[in-house]
């Protein structure tokens, strides 16, 4: 098996020299990295959770700071840091019913026991999956009922209930490493496939002879629009080019090969033919907590005249581009996206 530290540095160089291109590329690769930082690390006796987070944030700082405009890399770190908390948190959780389940079968004659507060496992992960901040497991450890925690009065017992634990945090660890790992395979499942996905919508929002407008190239675009002609409908395509990147020109010409009527434009002509629209469909390069759209050059202009003419307005991107807080966008930032 190929050493992490030497997987974490040639990614870092693509990152650094931009080899990889699209945001679906880059998040996918991230999440395979990480899911090779999880299968390597070493979990400790007690906190395994804990020491998954922290091998997966170290990790994770670098890589976004290699290449802070590409979101999606953060974006990926932190969903990964999630289903670790999220998975830890459902096997606490099922541990817990258990031992309260154990606890009552155990005091079930004694007549006091009506008394003795029980938990069951439906009312547990409910609790859990409602938290959005989950807390830690030694916090829940010490939120279980004392009566569950005494042992038993005989040697023997005692003996053999201290190694059944031993064994049940054992197995406990390698079932949190292996739910975790299913977790990020599922993960880079959805990334794979986001374009198939979001392009099974298509018919629900292409009709018949409609007019759509797109700016510069996107394959999600692309595979929508493909998607919606596979499926009989007939429209025609406006693309602006985009300047200064003129990747309109890269899309319109897929388009055409494709089989779907395609007029290029510049993008001087968009307030031009905005009234003969009737959807605009574009891509992204991330999307905000509130609701706004990190995009190409010139999607703001083609925004405003859908707003002044009334024409819906699309956005379409995978989840691996939606970001959880607004965050602060430097100037630098900035300065690369009008570029």
């Amino acid at each position: 098996m190929p050493d992490t530290q030497a997987l974490v540095n040639d990614f870092l160089n693509k990152l650094k020299k931009r080899k990889i291109e699209g945001s679906q590329a880059t998040a996918k690769q991230t999440a395979e990295l990480l899911r090779s930082v999880i299968s390597q690390t070493r979990v400790p006796y007690t906190n395994q959770a804990a020491a998954l987070i922290q091998s997966v944030k170290a990790v994770g700082e670098r890589l976004i700071a290699a290449n802070p405009v590409e979101l999606a890399v953060g974006n990926v770190v932190r969903r990964v840091l999630h289903i670790i908390r999220e998975e830890d948190l459902s096997l606490t959780a099922a541990a817990m019913a258990g031992v309260n389940l154990s606890a009552v079968s155990d005091d079930e004659d004694d007549a006091d026991g009506d008394n003795q507060p029980v938990l069951s496992a439906a009312a547990i992960a409910a609790a859990s999956r409602s938290t959005l901040r989950p807390p830690s497991l030694q916090t829940l450890l010490e939120d279980v009922p004392d009566f569950a925690a005494v042992p038993h009065t005989s040697s023997s017992g005692g003996d053999s209930e201290g190694k059944s634990k031993s064994a049940d945090k054992s197995s406990r660890s390698r079932k949190l490493k292996h739910d975790v790992i299913e977790a990020v395979n599922e993960l880079i499942q959805d990334i794979s496939t986001c374009h198939e996905q979001i392009a099974e919508q298509a018919v629900e929002h292409i009709h018949q002879n409609e007019v759509i407008l797109t700016l510069g190239s996107s394959r999600t675009v692309l595979e929508f629009l493909c998607a919606a002609k596979e499926k009989k409908r007939s429209f025609r395509v406006f693309v602006a080019e985009g300047a200064p990147r003129y990747q309109g020109h890269l899309l319109a010409k897929e388009l055409v090969m494709r089989g779907l009527p395609t007029t290029l434009i510049t993008d001087s002509a968009v307030f031009a033919m905005i009234s003969r629209v009737n959807m605009v469909i574009v891509g992204a390069h991330a999307v905000m907590a509130n609701g706004g759209v990190i995009a190409p050059v010139g999607l703001n202009m083609v925004a405003l005249a859908a707003q002044k003419h009334a024409v819906p307005f699309v956005v379409l991107a995978g989840i691996h581009k939606v970001l959880r807080h607004n965050g602060c966008l430097t100037s630098k930032l900035l300065d690369i996206f009008v570029q």
